[in-house]
């Protein structure tokens, strides 16, 4: 585990509550697995706070940055009440740790990625791992958000699927205008069962506590074993 200091590069705002956050390496080498996480704090602050790296692992070999998604409050803080990062502010990162993450090989060749809120990110990392580096197994995301102004990296998400790379189906769990497209309301087993058209299926589940408590249950009645279902319950 490496403990470095490295400035903002750059901070983009993803939704009214999400923050983009990239910190560049400066050339340090920075190896981690797709979903893997790291703390990071203001630099020599006392507290560091547990973000998964939104980021593949082959784009950050290419661009030389780490990107995290970082939740604010509603006044603009985060983590343990700190100032959102500034451009070429210092961060104290520590990391990478975690074992929930994309396997080097899986005896699977169906994905199915479900995401709840800020767990997008480490799904995020894993799927453009899969199609950065010419993984053929099928993948499908369903995401859930509060509405539909809450989907961080929802252009993204969409062009992958336009491309054919994933099945997207996007979920709102509150307030939808009547133009929205998506589904409605929490996801349930009406959602899943459609995108489970083999039980040899690798599920990778992060989100609300509820959610992950909940999902792996409703998996398990549409045939996945348990031991086909991975989980980050800190998220």
């Amino acid at each position: 585990m490496q403990h470095l200091v490295l400035p903002v590069s750059s901070v983009r705002r993803e939704t009214p509550w999400t923050r983009n956050v990239r910190v560049d390496l400066a050339g340090r080498r920075f190896p981690y697995k797709a979903g893997q996480a790291v703390t990071i704090g203001p630099h020599g602050g006392d507290g560091r706070v547990p973000y998964s790296i939104a980021s593949a692992p082959e784009e950050t070999a290419r661009h030389g940055q780490l990107e995290l998604l970082i939740k604010v409050h509603g006044d603009g803080r985060w983590g343990n009440d700190f100032d959102v990062p500034r451009r070429g502010a210092l961060l104290d990162v520590r990391g990478p740790a975690g074992g929930f993450v994309l396997p080097d090989v899986a005896e699977e060749q169906r994905f199915l990625f479900i995401a709840g809120g800020t767990g997008i990110a480490p799904l995020r990392a894993m799927i453009r791992q899969a199609v950065l580096t010419g993984r053929t197994a099928r993948m499908r995301l369903l995401y859930s958000a509060r509405t539909p102004a809450d989907f961080s990296y929802a252009t993204e998400l969409r062009g992958m699927a336009r491309r054919g790379e994933i099945g997207l189906t996007l979920t709102a769990t509150r307030e939808t205008p009547s133009r929205w497209r998506g589904s409605r309301g929490r996801i349930t087993a009406d959602q899943l069962r459609p995108l489970i058209d083999d039980p040899i299926t690798l599920c990778f589940v992060c989100g609300p506590t509820a959610m992950v408590e909940d999902v792996p249950l409703v998996l398990g009645t549409l045939g996945i074993a348990r031991s086909r279902i991975r989980l980050e319950e800190w998220a």
